[in-house]
């Protein structure tokens, strides 16, 4: 089996209202998804985190190292590629198109040997996961503390057990959103806080001292990601457990971070930190560090089924009688092709997600939905 061609699909929705992170401004949802094709006719598909366009042109760069190659071959080609652009790429755009393409490349293997990628991964720990949802965040020409709280009320009755809400747009705002927020919630609905690396580490130490009284489970990038010894400050002076890791790529740039425990968990991307390939190296390292890992999920259907196959996959650490297992980030925000890109819809019930049984990522894409939602000309 060799691969024969190597195509990218833009999506594209424009918001009819925009949002904000503090770091980043939504006014349309656009994704990369990527296709692999053999020449049996298995084709694998993957997605990329970030910036659209540029994860295109990568993974056009990459091409012509793909076409030939035997898709099975999983760790053979990624270290080709990684080597390919290691100069200049050690992370970044280089690390999340090669994300994409491995993706798709598991997805062929699991096709081609027709079981899950989670079992060609190890095994299946699990069969469905808890959600929570992911959203509240500050929308244009909207009351940010009404719209945040009316967010978790609503996740509250469609069944999530936890909600992660946005900050970084100043202490005391912050502050009067999260109180308002755990009003609605109440007590037994878990929270969590995303300042999108918003704050200086004083303010996120401010921040996280005040904000404890609210029962916070964890509080997600305070600082920029670049700044572990901010990371190490912030989590030594406050109390609520800190989380960062969608943007560290690969094993590489996760060691620092879990060995000096900037982070009591750690949060790689399918999508972002290298693919399936390197998820299991960071899974690795942080349970040899005693870091809790929970997956970071930012996509749309194609990202969300390789998050699950790999969460089906993790190991509880420690295996005991009662294991803690990961829970799966579902994202809340308006994106119309979030679950129109697959034939089958992975929806939650109650806030409880099933993992994929079908062989590879155990989706089928609508190449209906690729069309209605490419980008217009103009």
């Amino acid at each position: 089996m060799k691969i024969v061609d190597v195509r990218t699909h833009l999506l594209e929705h424009r918001l009819e209202t925009a949002f904000e992170s503090a770091s980043m401004r939504f006014d349309k949802r656009l994704h990369l998804l990527v296709e692999i094709e053999c020449d049996n006719g298995i084709t694998g598909w993957g997605e990329c985190l970030g910036p659209a366009l540029p994860n295109a042109a990568i993974v056009g760069i990459y091409k012509q190292w793909l076409i030939g190659q035997d898709p099975l071959q999983t760790e053979k080609v990624w270290a080709t590629l990684y080597n390919a652009l290691r100069d200049q790429g050690q992370r970044g755009l280089t690390i999340t198109a090669i994300s994409g393409i491995d993706v798709a490349l598991w997805d062929i293997k699991g096709k081609h040997f027709g079981v899950p990628v989670s079992i060609l991964l190890g095994g299946r720990f699990r069969e469905t996961v808890r959600a929570y949802a992911t959203g509240s965040f500050k929308r244009d020409g909207v009351d940010r503390l009404a719209d945040n709280a009316a967010d978790v009320a609503r996740y509250r009755a469609e069944g999530f057990h936890a909600t992660k809400i946005k900050i970084g747009f100043g202490v005391e705002e912050d502050l009067r959103v999260i109180q308002a927020v755990r009003e609605v919630a109440g007590e037994n609905m878990r929270l969590m806080i995303d300042a999108n690396h918003g704050y200086d580490a004083m303010e996120a130490v401010e921040l996280g001292r005040r904000a404890v009284e609210y029962g916070i489970d964890w509080f997600e990038e305070p600082v920029a990601p670049e700044q572990l010894g901010a990371y190490r400050a912030v989590r030594a002076g406050q109390p609520i457990p800190i989380a960062a890791g969608e943007t560290w790529h690969t094993r590489w740039g996760m060691r620092e971070p879990i060995e000096t425990r900037c982070v009591d968990i750690v949060q790689p991307d399918i999508c972002g930190c290298g693919g399936f390939t390197e998820a299991r190296r960071i899974a690795d390292l942080a349970a040899l560090h005693g870091v809790r890992l929970i997956p970071h999920v930012w996509g749309t259907a194609v990202q969300i089924a390789a998050a699950l196959q790999f969460m089906g996959a993790m190991v509880p650490n420690p295996v005991r009688t009662a294991p803690l297992d990961p829970i799966l980030e579902f994202d809340r925000t308006d994106n119309p092709f979030r679950q129109a890109v697959v034939t089958t819809p992975l929806e939650h019930q109650r806030g409880v997600v099933a993992i994929p049984a079908g062989p590879g990522l155990g989706i089928e894409i609508n190449r209906d939905a690729l069309k209605e939602f490419a980008p217009k000309a103009g």
